[in-house]
C-alpha cells in the first residue's frame, strides 16, 4: 500500500504540466530592517532550526543504541541545522538562486525523516536500502527545478512524506512508546505551512507585529522540537506476556 502510494504520487506529480516558480514567492510582507539585517525577522527565526538540528545530531550521537535509525534520524536534524543557514542566506536577498540552498538541506531533512520512520515501523533494513538513494534524490529534484525550473519533483520530494507518514503510523505498530508525537508534529507542521501561505494576512492580523512566513519558521521548527522529543523521551514498548492455553 505505502509502494503504491508512492507511485501514484509520482504518476500524478508528473502527470501534470511543468510547475515554474512564481517570482512573487519571494515578496515577503515583513521586509523590516534591523541591526543591518534585511528581513530581519525572516532571518533570525531560523536560529530556532539550528538549536533543534544541533540538539537532535547531538541526541543521535548520545545514544546510538537507544535509536534504531540512528543515520536516518541524524539526516533528518542534520538537513534542519543546516535550513537555517540556507534559508538566512535566502532571506537575505531573496530569489532563485538563493532560494537553492534553502531548499537543499530541507530534501535532505524531509527524506531523512520518511527513512527514519520507514526504518522503524517497516523493517531496519529498510535504512541501508533507502537512505543514500532518498537524500539523493531529494537534493536531485532540487537541482532539477534551478536548472528546468519545474518544481516538480520537489514537490514530491516536500509532500510524499506528509502522505506517505500517516499511512505507515496507522498500518505498523511502532517499538517505542510516544507514538502519537509524530502526529502532533505533522499536524503543527500543516499549520505552518498554512501561516506561510496566508504570509500578509498573518502579518496585517498581528498588527505588523510578526509576518505568516516568520511565524511559519518557529511553528516547523516547533513540529521538529516535538519530534525531538519523541526520541528523547521514548522507551521501548514491552508486549503484555500472553496466557498459556
Amino acid at each position: 500500500m505505502i509502494v503504491l502510494l508512492a507511485i501514484a504520487a509520482l504518476a500524478t506529480v508528473m502527470a501534470l504540466p511543468p510547475i515554474a516558480q512564481d517570482p512573487m514567492y519571494h515578496d515577503f510582507a515583513d521586509r523590516r530592517r534591523f541591526l543591518g539585517i534585511p528581513s530581519f525577522l525572516n532571518v533570525v527565526t531560523n536560529l530556532a532550526f539550528l538549536a533543534v538540528g544541533l540538539a537532535g545530531i547531538d541526541l543521535c550521537a548520545r545514544r546510538r543504541r537507544a535509536i534504531a535509525a540512528r543515520w536516518a534520524w541524524s539526516a533528518c536534524f542534520t538537513g534542519v541545522a543546516l535550513v537555517s543557514l540556507g534559508s538566512g542566506y535566502y532571506h537575505l536577498a531573496p530569489d532563485n538562486m538563493t532560494l537553492m540552498w534553502d531548499r537543499l538541506p530541507m530534501s535532505i531533512g524531509f527524506m531523512g525523516l520518511l527513512v527514519a520512520v520507514l526504518t522503524e515501523r517497516v523493517g531496519l533494513k529498510l535504512e541501508k536500502m533507502l537512505l543514500v538513494p532518498a537524500i539523493l534524490f531529494g537534493v536531485a529534484s532540487v537541482v532539477y527545478w534551478h536548472y528546468s525550473d519545474d518544481l516538480r519533483l520537489y514537490v514530491l520530494v516536500q509532500f510524499l512524506p506528509l502522505l506517505v507518514l500517516p499511512v505507515i503510523l496507522l498500518l505498523f505498530d511502532g517499538p517505542y512508546s510516544h507514538r502519537g508525537y509524530l502526529l502532533v508534529a505533522l499536524a503543527i507542521y500543516l499549520v505552518s505551512k498554512f501561516a506561510e501561505q496566508y504570509d500578509r494576512a498573518v502579518f496585517a492580523a498581528t498588527g505588523n507585529i510578526i509576518s505568516g512566513h516568520s511565524l511559519k519558521h518557529l511553528l516547523a521548527a516547533l513540529a521538529l522540537f516535538v519530534v525531538y522529543g519523541m526520541l528523547r523521551q521514548r522507551t521501548p514498548r514491552v508486549e503484555p506476556a500472553r496466557r498459556p492455553g
